[in-house]
């Protein structure tokens, strides 16, 4: 990588030293604050697993979320698109607006917010559909095309934006479960970003495929980038190094610090950031 510099880390995800490559200067955002979370706290019956996080996310950025297992990075991230709605004994207390509006709202159309507000899962879970229907399922659920000619190109459109296209014009009409892995996982994005939303979560969303896949994920993150936010909870810090513009470390519930991803890696203003990210525990 260009204009990167070394640094010598522990990868806490798999116990082994590794050269994290950190870009010498973090991308730099709009500034503009696509999501903003105050005081968040989620309590899962009586087991509080989120202590009062704020946090702020840019427009067009890409944050990542690191830390241990269990830490709470997971539970803040469905929080954007009320995932967490979905466990019966979960519940979220505090504030987050997504371009000012508050999504905690009980007026609030939830399957709306779920469009503007995509999600990429650890597990690729294409539909048992063919892989047009994959994609299309969810414009023709929201009513967003008025003819065939436009579903079939925002069909193409999307799987072109999530680099899939050329692998499978051909073969449209073929089960989308007969991908790779990594196709699978791309055809996932290309069915989120078909709905056109304004935010992508990503929940680890490389950690089942092999390197190659790997690399071709985090090349689409960066392209997309361009026109969508993004926020992706991952365990592997070479990958937040690699993909990010800032970097959040959450600790047993709490959100320790958050920064450029530079200075989270090479100069971390918590004991407990360094500790972490140089594998003194994970």
């Amino acid at each position: 990588m260009q204009g990167s510099i070394p640094l010598s880390a522990t990868d806490a995800s798999v116990g082994i030293q590794a050269q994290v490559q950190v870009p010498a200067q973090a991308r730099t955002s709009t500034g503009e604050v696509k999501i903003s979370a105050s005081d968040v706290r989620v309590f899962y019956g009586a087991k509080e697993a989120l202590h009062g996080v704020s946090i702020d996310i840019f427009k067009n950025e890409v944050i990542a979320f690191i830390g241990p297992s269990g830490c709470g990075k997971s539970t803040l991230l469905r929080c954007f698109n009320r995932m967490n709605d979905t466990v019966a004994n979960a519940r979220v207390t505090g504030s987050i607006k997504l371009d000012g509006r508050d999504i905690l709202s009980r007026d609030l159309d939830v399957v709306l917010l779920r469009a503007q507000v995509g999600m990429v899962f650890q597990k690729p879970n294409p539909f048992p559909k063919s892989i047009f229907e994959n994609v299309a399922y969810g414009p023709r659920l929201h009513g967003l095309t008025s003819s065939k000619a436009e579903l079939e190109q925002i069909v193409e459109s999307s799987l072109r934006g999530a680099g899939l296209w050329d692998e499978v014009k051909d073969r449209l009409d073929a089960p989308g479960t007969g991908l790779s892995g990594g196709q699978q996982q791309r055809l996932c994005i290309a069915r989120a970003i078909a709905v056109r939303p304004d935010v992508i979560l990503m929940d680890e969303p490389c950690s089942a495929l092999d390197p190659i896949a790997t690399g071709i994920i985090e090349d689409l993150i960066t392209e997309l980038k361009k026109n969508y936010t993004i926020a992706i909870v991952t365990h592997n810090m070479q990958q937040a190094a690699r993909v990010s513009d800032r970097t959040a470390f959450f600790h047993l519930g709490d959100l320790v610090e958050i920064g450029p991803t530079s200075q989270i890696f090479m100069n971390p203003k918590q004991q407990r950031t360094e500790d972490y990210v140089t594998g003194r525990y994970g």
